[in-house]
């Protein structure tokens, strides 16, 4: 989950791989354009709303778990780009236009990360200190990323496809030093579309960068090619 400000108030949200789309916390968006005490009960009045007017957008909402105020993951209700935008247009706000821009900002910036992931890796490192994380967490962090990175470089470049035989082989890999499956660990830590990895503590992320260090070293050492030659060669290990 990252921490998005509009106007120094705080817009929870999330960038999903799976869709290649952000996804916000709706009661953050009525709360910064209605400044309602009570967003929640705003956002419910306006759902009925909606409703009865026999509009379908509240229909196709999801909800996601995103860090309430108490600390907890909780679910909440979400909406991408073009569903806020369409929301907007039911929510009289002087801030309405303003924030439009904001969103096309924010969708602006995630195009310049994926071309230049050096921005992405600067604004990653903004949002883990704004949750509060530490600087050795930090740099634990983005070691961590740089040995997976060049962990699917090598996949990638020797047949293993992108997708479900990625995550096979991560599956594999955790299992073997934490004795769980990644679905397994991301439960205990009560999480569902998050980055495991941004939930970790300093000792995971160094136990996991380690494991697939040592599982590139590996499958370099044997020219593992595709999917079952590099399940192999790990599990082979002595």
């Amino acid at each position: 989950m990252d921490i998005k400000l509009f106007e120094s108030k705080r817009i929870r949200s999330q960038w999903r791989e799976t869709d290649q789309k952000w996804y916000f916390s709706i009661i953050d968006v009525v709360e910064v354009l209605t400044e309602s005490p009570r967003p929640r009960k705003y956002w419910n009045a306006l759902k009925t709303k909606l409703r009865d007017e026999g509009s379908q957008l509240s229909q196709f909402l999801g909800q996601l778990k995103m860090k309430a105020e108490d600390g907890k993951m909780r679910k909440t209700d979400v909406a991408d780009t073009e569903q806020l935008l369409r929301l907007i247009q039911s929510i009289p706000s002087p801030k309405a236009e303003p924030f439009k821009t904001w969103l096309a900002k924010v969708g602006y910036e995630r195009m310049q990360e994926i071309s230049d992931p050096e921005q992405s890796l600067d604004r990653a490192r903004e949002n883990w200190q704004k949750a509060g994380r530490s600087e050795k967490w930090i740099q634990q962090r983005m070691s961590g990323q740089e040995t997976r990175n060049k962990l699917t470089d090598y996949w990638q470049e020797h047949g293993v496809q992108k997708g479900d035989e990625f995550a096979l082989l991560t599956n594999i890999i955790h299992q073997e030093w934490t004795g769980m499956t990644v679905k397994t660990h991301k439960d205990i830590k009560a999480l569902e579309k998050q980055n495991l990895r941004d939930h970790m503590t300093e000792a995971e992320l160094l136990f996991t960068a380690l494991a697939e260090l040592s599982t590139r070293q590996i499958a370099e050492s044997d020219e593992a090619e595709g999917l079952k030659e590099n399940a192999i060669a790990f599990c082979a290990k002595p």
